[in-house]
């Protein structure tokens, strides 16, 4: 089994796409010596130093071992398998069913809403605070 080259910088760039935070937006976090540019070119690194890497982790407010294990695509393998099993064991279950599937369909989507709605509100928070570090250094 071949050990899988971990790409710092890209997973660093993934992680801020997900949360939806803008490269401008990171490099403010950083400090006044950082700008998108640099923000760019430290998203093409391989490897970052543990210092920076901590800074960066504590920007995006993720442990560093996020960024350093972050894989994309085991994140999807876990979500299509286990959306597989689900599937495949509601098939084999259906004439066992103690519950209504479509009522537990109805909860999940409604957990996903209110995780999608404290996502929506964390961002808020984080564009007002962005805002309030701009108008400080006006």
């Amino acid at each position: 089994m071949t050990e899988r080259t971990v790409h710092h910088g890209r997973n660093i760039k993934r992680i801020r796409e997900i949360q939806g935070i803008k490269q401008e937006a990171l490099a403010l976090e950083l400090g006044e010596d950082w700008n998108q540019k640099k923000i760019s070119l430290l998203e093409g690194k391989e490897e970052v130093d543990p210092e920076l890497l901590e800074q960066v982790a504590k920007a995006l407010k993720v442990p560093v071992d996020t960024i350093k294990k972050f894989d994309e695509q085991a994140a999807i393998n876990i979500i299509s398998n286990t959306f597989q099993d689900f599937k495949d064991h509601a098939i084999a279950n259906a004439n066992q069913c103690t519950f209504n599937p479509l009522d537990k369909l109805m909860e999940v989507l409604e957990e996903n809403k209110k995780l999608y709605e404290r996502m929506l509100k964390d961002k808020d928070m984080m564009i007002e605070h962005l805002e309030k570090l701009l108008q400080e250094k006006k």
